[in-house]
C-alpha cells in the first residue's frame, strides 16, 4: 500500500498575488551566511494572503478567533468536487447538492471551479471570479460540513465584497457599471448582503472557510480524500495561512485507527 500525498496550497512569499486591498507580503533578508553564519528572513504583511483560513472575528465583532474552531475540524474525510464556473457566476445550493462525490454530513469540502488555474495578480482572478453567496453557504451549514475551501479569491463572490459598494467600499467602483453592462442587473439587487457567505459559514455555522485553494487540486477532484488543513495556534488570530494536504489511498483499504481499545 502506498499513500498518495497532494498539496492543495498556492505559493506563499514575496511577490505572490495579492487580494487588491491592503499592502502585500514583503520579505527581507536579515541575516546572511557570509556575514552571520546563518540565513534569516523577516516578513511583514497581513495573514489574508494566498491560501489561508478566516475566523469569525474577521467579519463580525465579538465572535470567536481561530482558537474558536475545534482542532478536529482541520482533519478528516471529505471530497474535492468539480463545480465549473465562469465570470461572476455563483456557486449555488443546487450545484452543491448535485456535486459528486456526494457531500456528506461531517465532510471537509474543497470546491474546484477551475479558477485556481488562473491564480495571479489579475482582474480575472480577483475582480471577475465566481464565488459562493448566501444560499450556497446556508446549504453547507445545513449539511453540517466541518470545513470549506474554494479555489477563488475569497469565501464570497467578489460582488459581495468591498470591491463594490459594500462596507468600506467601493475600492473598484468601475465594477458596478461593468456588472450592469455584463448582466443587465444591478449589483445590489443580486448581492444585497456584504460577505454573506463568510458570515453564514463562520459566524452562523462555525465552519472554517479557506480561500485561494490551488496547487494539486485538479489531481484529487472527484475523489474522497483525507484532508489536513491547520492554522497556527494563535489566540486573537482572525486569519492564518494554511497548507492543505490531501491524502488518497489508491486501494481504498487504508483506515486510521479509532484510538479505542476495541478498534
Amino acid at each position: 500500500m502506498t499513500l498518495q500525498f497532494y498539496d492543495l496550497s498556492n505559493r506563499w512569499g514575496h511577490g505572490m498575488p495579492q487580494w487588491p486591498s491592503s499592502p502585500g507580503i514583503n520579505v527581507s533578508v536579515r541575516k546572511f551566511h557570509a556575514r552571520h553564519g546563518v540565513y534569516q528572513t523577516e516578513f511583514e504583511g497581513i495573514m489574508h494572503r494566498g491560501t489561508h483560513m478566516d475566523a469569525p472575528l474577521h467579519v463580525t465583532e465579538n465572535t470567536p478567533d481561530l482558537m474558536g474552531y475545534h482542532m478536529s475540524q482541520f482533519f478528516g474525510t471529505g471530497v474535492a468536487v468539480s463545480i465549473p464556473k465562469g465570470k461572476w457566476e455563483v456557486i449555488t445550493a443546487e450545484d452543491l447538492e448535485n456535486a459528486r462525490p456526494k457531500i456528506r454530513e461531517g465532510d471537509i469540502v474543497m470546491i474546484n471551479t477551475g479558477m485556481h488555474h488562473k491564480f495571479g495578480d489579475t482582474d480575472e482572478y480577483y475582480a471577475y471570479s465566481p464565488g459562493l453567496y448566501k444560499d450556497g453557504a446556508e446549504w453547507l451549514v445545513e449539511k453540517k460540513v466541518k470545513l470549506v475551501g474554494v479555489d477563488v479569491q475569497a469565501n464570497d463572490h467578489p460582488m459581495a465584497t468591498k470591491l463594490v459598494d459594500h462596507g468600506p467600499g467601493p475600492t473598484h467602483p468601475h465594477l458596478i457599471q461593468e456588472y450592469k453592462d455584463y448582466t443587465g442587473r444591478d449589483v445590489k439587487d443580486d448581492f444585497p448582503y456584504w460577505e454573506a457567505a463568510h458570515k453564514v459559514l463562520m459566524v452562523k455555522g462555525g465552519i472554517p472557510g479557506v480561500e485561494c485553494v490551488g496547487g494539486d487540486l485538479e489531481k484529487v477532484t472527484g475523489k474522497r480524500c483525507t484532508f489536513m488543513c491547520f492554522p497556527w495556534r494563535w489566540p486573537g488570530g482572525e486569519g492564518c495561512g494554511v497548507r492543505i494536504l490531501a491524502v488518497i489511498d489508491p486501494d481504498q483499504s487504508f483506515r486510521f485507527e479509532t484510538g479505542n481499545v476495541n478498534g
